[in-house]
């Protein structure tokens, strides 16, 4: 198996520009936003193109039998039944066929009424343009083919964290992320929904090509740098294929996520599709094969997740963040401070040991509402969720607006500042 081509782009440290901020909670009732809110649901059949519609029937099993050539083919469902004709589409050739828009009419429609599993899943696809991940695992059935309930949340559980582990990577290579970007390649995946197979024991994810192509493309190139590593792992015993695997994406948050998906199974497979709308990304294989994973691949998964654990350096960093917890022993010396992080570094908060002096500037910068700035290392150890080395401790000034919302959380939590000062603070 060859190793795909990598395409240019990612590297760094792993931390941008300042954010905003905050970001406004939604209110009671809000409907999540993205494409498959806009586009109401449903493929309009003025916009449908009858080779994408052919595309993704052939796809999900669909089979062509015959039509009037150079106008439209008939498709009947997959399975044993798909052969009496009890569910027939037509689909024309081109949109160029006069009775374009009303074959394609009543195709959706027979679609939307369809028995057949993969119905759906061609209704999806034409609904928004997206790419599919697919996730089976070979487990053992359940009664009529079914799985147990504790089976599937797995699954549905190692799916997530490889969207994650994709999502991830596409902000910055690194062999562990711990905090870092973790809300933002949160906040990527919300467009993606999913469907399971019948009994249990596969998932498909549909991940928009917009906003979510680069996600798909970065998966599908560290799901065959993780296979190439954990083939030269168990052929060598040596583990450095997995160090420049890291540039194709992998990570210890993949190579956990692969570990979940195949921890209590046979063996674990992913496959990659691309939106027949979008065509194929640059450096991809138009129709990849899927990427197995068996149980005797899980120790050189676990190997190299603890070595990106302890090899993954801590940064440089300078954040602006605003005080959120202070907690020292005494009235007097060194205290450890919570940092809500508004800029500096993609985390979400940390904590910081101040010395006297500090800790107090950065009371006194709580009390009036304002923010501070402090210089230090984030350290890999917990996550990066710890500074270390913290020097050059002021206050920041920043405009009314968020003043007012530093000094609410002050005013509704200030019984725990005052225990968490001491007295004479």
């Amino acid at each position: 198996m060859h190793r795909p081509i990598e395409e240019p782009g990612g590297g760094g440290s792993g931390f941008g520009p300042a954010l905003p901020p905050f970001r406004p909670h939604p209110t009671p009732g809000d409907v999540p936003g993205g494409p498959w809110t806009e586009s109401g649901g449903a493929p309009d059949p003025g916009r449908v193109d009858p080779l994408v519609l052919g595309a993704l029937l052939a796809r999900h099993g669909w089979r062509r039998r015959g039509g009037a050539a150079g106008r439209y083919s008939r498709w009947t469902p997959p399975g044993p039944g798909g052969s009496t004709g009890a569910t027939s589409l037509l689909v024309p050739e081109s949109r160029a066929f006069p009775d374009c828009e009303d074959l394609l009419g009543e195709a959706l429609t027979a679609l939307q009424h369809s028995a057949a599993p993969s119905a759906r899943e061609v209704l999806v696809g034409l609904t928004v343009p997206s790419d599919e991940i697919r996730w089976w695992r070979d487990v053992p059935p359940g009664p009529a083919g079914t799985v147990p309930w504790t089976v599937q949340e797995q699954l549905r559980s190692a799916a997530r964290q490889l969207l994650l582990a994709g999502a991830l990577a596409v902000r910055g290579r690194a062999g562990y992320y711990g905090g870092r970007h973790r809300r933002q390649a949160q906040a990527s995946l919300e467009s993606v929904v999913v469907g399971a197979a019948p009994g249990g024991r596969g998932l498909t994810a549909f991940v928009p090509v917009d906003p979510g192509r680069a996600i798909a493309v970065r998966l599908y190139h560290a799901l065959y740098a993780a296979r190439e590593a954990t083939d030269y792992q168990r052929a060598t015993g040596g583990m450095e294929a997995f160090d420049a695997a890291v540039e194709a994406g992998v990570s210890r948050e993949l190579t956990e996520a692969l570990v979940a998906l195949v921890r209590g199974t046979e063996g674990a497979r992913i496959a990659l599709e691309w939106a027949p709308a979008a065509g194929t990304p640059a450096g991809c294989a138009a129709r990849p094969e899927p990427v197995e994973f068996s149980a005797g691949d899980l120790p050189a998964l676990r190997e190299a997740g603890a070595r990106y654990l302890t090899d993954e350096p801590s940064v440089p960093v300078r954040i602006t963040g605003a005080v959120v917890r202070m907690r020292r022993s005494g009235p007097r010396g060194e205290g450890t401070v919570r940092l809500r992080v508004l800029g500096g570094a993609e985390v979400p908060h940390v904590r910081v040991t101040l010395d006297e002096e500090s800790y107090r500037t950065a009371g006194h910068a709580h009390l009036v509402g304002l923010p501070i700035r402090v210089v230090g290392r984030l350290e890999s150890r917990g996550g990066f969720r710890r500074l270390t080395d913290a020097t050059g401790v002021v206050p920041v000034q920043v405009d009314e607006a968020e003043r007012d919302r530093l000094m609410k959380s002050l005013h509704e939590n200030l019984d725990f500042f005052e225990e968490a000062c001491g007295p004479g603070e």
